[in-house]
């Protein structure tokens, strides 16, 4: 796809009979134009754009053409972008609740997120948000389970990670957890991760295996590891200003529509997910599938979640663990 045709992927000729847009809004997000998230996001646009019989025009901005997240998020508060899905890990630079689906081994399986992120805990830390200008719609995107690949040995228990040279997304939450994991962490962006691994500088890395497959990090790792050690979403967030504007009626409508493209695109990442792993062992990954207790028994007794439980305050703890069981 030219990066005209990908520009304008949300953009498409009205139909006739439909009136000029009176909203003409963006939205924009850091995926790959072929990732299911901009598929559902340019079926929800054209439903908008029908439904509001043209009213509403909201064009897809996706793979980071509008900047990098803190760009966007920067955009997103000040109006110049009126729509953009941010992981909750990356949110919390500003919002410090956000990161709390991150929490390391917290989330046994997709029912208990689903269960947490769409109920009390979502609702709490979408409060939050609310306070810094930004509307944060009902149901999360997913990104899906992060997993650690390395070129040296496959990750089984809690003692694979001593001393493991791991590259992690500037966060601290990565940091913390990994730090008591006794490895050696090292912050380092996405555009960086390949050549890092190809010449060795860390051993290994974690992420979804989408972001697996597409960054061909197959290529210069050997294991994988599916520890899903920590789960990862996206909010879809409005400027507030941006979204009040719209009558009722279409606030209504947008939001139906993105959060109905949001579940489809769920059960899209999950499908994905079942041959990802099939094409990523096609191409040389060997995989491992380790018991997550004895990692999650490890951050226990190094203070992990006792200290992210103080972080993050007691009330919203207290909501995590309602829906996983206890941790700290």
């Amino acid at each position: 796809m030219t990066s005209a045709a990908a520009v304008g992927l949300g953009a498409t000729l009205l139909p006739r009979g439909l009136r000029a847009a009176e909203f003409s809004y963006k939205m924009a997000n850091n995926l790959a134009v072929s990732h299911p998230m901009n598929t559902r996001l340019k079926e929800a646009a054209d439903k908008i754009r029908e439904g509001s019989g043209g009213k509403v025009d909201i064009q897809i901005f996706p793979n980071s053409q509008l900047g990098g997240d803190t760009d966007m998020l920067s955009q997103v508060r000040s109006g110049a972008l009126e729509f953009f899905t941010l992981s909750g890990l990356i949110l919390s630079t500003l919002v410090p609740i956000a990161s709390i689906n991150g929490i390391g081994f917290a989330f046994k399986d997709y029912d208990q997120v689903w269960k947490a992120m769409d109920g009390d805990l979502g609702t709490h830390v979408r409060q939050a948000i609310s306070k810094v200008g930004l509307v944060a719609f009902d149901k999360m995107w997913d990104n899906g389970y992060r997993e650690i690949t390395s070129s040296t040995k496959p990750i089984l228990k809690p003692e694979d990670l001593a001393g493991f040279k791991i590259r992690v997304p500037v966060s601290p939450l990565w940091t913390s957890m990994f730090k008591a994991f006794g490895s050696s962490p090292a912050s380092i962006n996405f555009s960086e991760v390949y050549s890092s691994l190809q010449t060795k500088i860390v051993e290994g890395q974690e992420n979804p295996l989408a972001i697996i497959q597409s960054g061909k990090l197959y290529e210069v790792q050997k294991y994988c590891s599916m520890t899903n050690h920590m789960w990862d979403g996206f909010h879809f967030l409005a400027n507030a200003k941006a979204f009040a504007e719209l009558p009722k009626a279409m606030q209504d409508l947008v939001q139906e529509s993105f959060n109905k493209s949001a579940l489809d695109e769920r059960a899209d990442v999950a499908s994905m997910n079942d041959s990802l792993k099939a094409d990523l062992t096609s191409k040389g990954l060997t995989f491992a599938n380790p018991d997550p207790q004895p990692f999650r028994d490890a951050l226990k007794k190094a203070g992990f979640y006792a200290e992210w439980k103080q972080k993050y305050g007691d009330e919203a703890w207290a909501l995590l663990e309602k829906n996983v069981g206890s941790l700290a």
